[in-house]
């Protein structure tokens, strides 16, 4: 169908720790997608179709409903690279689809939600005299360097503005370092998570998806943006997720 992205065929039902494939019988009944949402903050998790499906017990706080005939579970997974790679590999192996929600920093574009095109791991490389060489994460990080970017899947027509996004565990709140992102690796958006979420999703052969709305600038002033426009950004961005599933054939 034009204008709707085609998943795998197999149904499935994602639990917080608990997964299993079903065939044409299953609930959410054949041909659907079953996707996984995460997001790192309860405020960002929650304003994805927000006030519907049922939390579950245990460790990311998983919310599953059925949303336009696909199995979709969203889930709280922590605040940087180790907490997302590892929700995604708990909570992706039965998944169709990863996806990232949620807030992000700019280093140039203006406010609101972008498509993540590409994710790169600032913080992975190299030491060398008088250098940082980056690599993809996960590749060894000596010779030459190649692409140190993970892509998204093909944009399924939302119409946002795409971005290249860097993620490193550390909360960039300084002009300098915003600038060394663009300069080096040709990043429009910062964050600490969604090249985490890729880079799973490369291990266990996913596509994955992010959308992230701005909350701040990178700067001196972003810890207070941050906080003061966290929960209308999110919001934004669980708008354009919520578009996503739509878009998605199962």
């Amino acid at each position: 169908m034009a204008g709707r992205r085609r998943l795998g065929k197999s149904a499935c039902v994602l639990r917080g720790g608990d997964f299993a494939r079903h065939g044409a019988k299953d609930d959410y009944g054949a041909r659907m997608a079953c996707i996984l949402i995460l997001a790192a903050l309860p405020e960002e998790a929650d304003a994805v179709f927000p006030g519907q499906g049922t939390v579950e017990a245990g460790a990311f706080a998983p919310r599953s409903l059925s949303v336009d005939g696909h199995a979709v579970t969203i889930a709280t997974c922590g605040l940087g690279k180790v907490n997302a790679a590892l929700s995604a590999g708990m909570l992706g192996g039965a998944a169709d689809l990863l996806v990232m929600s949620g807030t992000c920093g700019s280093l140039g574009p203006g406010p609101g939600a972008y498509w993540i095109a590409e994710a790169v791991q600032h913080d992975y490389g190299a030491v060398q005299p008088g250098l940082f060489r980056r690599y993809r994460a996960g590749e060894w990080p000596i010779g030459e360097a190649g692409e140190a970017h993970f892509a998204a899947m093909p944009d399924p027509g939302l119409n946002l503005p795409h971005a290249r996004i860097a993620s490193g565990d550390s909360f960039v709140a300084c002009a300098d370092a915003a600038a060394g992102l663009v300069r080096d690796l040709g990043a429009t958006l910062v964050d600490m998570e969604v090249g985490a979420v890729a880079q799973a999703a490369m291990r266990l052969g996913k596509p994955w998806a992010a959308v992230k709305a701005v909350t701040d600038d990178a700067n001196g002033d972003s810890a207070g943006d941050f906080h003061a426009n966290l929960v209308r950004a999110a919001r934004v961005a669980g708008a354009a997720i919520e578009r996503l599933v739509a878009r998605v054939s199962g």
